[in-house]
């Protein structure tokens, strides 16, 4: 059965369920970073219920996604969210593990890749009850994600994530040999004062070095109120 319905960027909806892991912070944050080409060719990896490939298809109308699901119910109501917004035409569902190359899209098909995948080793941190394959790396790992990313992007393609900053060293290891080459890194704080709660970090394939840190991108203002910047990306005003 599904629960209750969202509604995204761009006015998309989406449907949730106790076989996906709920959308949460991190994912929406990841969705507003990204940046594909307009028209180009996106991939979701461990897309869930599809919420990422919804935000973007949101924000980009001409954008085409591909969504790769591990979980048969997951994907299955992946594809109910693409029907829920006549997404048809736009948006494919794959069911399969991205660590198989034999179910990825084809070498070099893709433009963008976008990924928020498991943060803590198994058996360590939270983990949501149903679901400790969504938080933990069970049956998928930074480097796993960065490899399939890497295989399916063109040369100069771009690939997105958000991961645990503790682990931030894991994620630029994973980009470096997936050959990522890390341009975009910006840290989340749920205050300013307070340390970061998430990073976001893009990395384009074959790529020369050259990193830009952007602003933090901070959640509250220092009375608790959200601040602009993220009333906007929730459409909060």
């Amino acid at each position: 059965m599904e629960g209750k319905t969202l509604t995204l960027t761009g006015g998309l909806s989406l449907g949730q369920a106790g076989t996906a892991f709920p959308l949460g912070q991190d994912s929406v944050l990841l969705g507003h970073f990204a940046r594909p080409k307009p028209r180009g060719r996106a991939l979701d990896l461990g897309a869930g219920s599809g919420a990422l490939s919804l935000i973007l298809l949101g924000r980009f109308p001409q954008l085409h996604v591909t969504a790769l699901e591990l979980c048969g119910e997951a994907a299955a109501l992946c594809t109910r969210n693409r029907a829920r917004n006549g997404l048809e035409g736009r948006m494919d569902v794959i069911q399969g593990d991205l660590r198989d190359r034999a179910v990825l899209p084809p070498h070099g098909s893709m433009d963008y890749a976008v990924c928020n995948p498991p943060y803590f080793a198994p058996g360590s941190g939270a983990s949501h009850s149903a679901l400790p394959a969504a938080r933990q790396e069970l049956s998928c790992t930074a480097a796993d994600a960065a490899n399939a990313a890497a295989y399916c992007l063109k040369q100069g393609g771009k690939c997105a994530m958000v991961y645990r900053p503790e682990r931030l060293p894991a994620l630029l290891r994973a980009f470096g040999d997936a050959r990522l080459t890390p341009k975009r890194l910006r840290f989340v704080h749920q205050r300013a004062d307070k340390p970061p709660s998430a990073v976001l970090l893009e990395g384009m394939k074959g790529a020369r070095e050259g990193l830009s840190v952007l602003p933090p991108l901070l959640v509250q203002n220092p009375d608790g109120s959200f601040t602009d910047e993220y009333k906007t990306i929730y459409q909060l005003k």
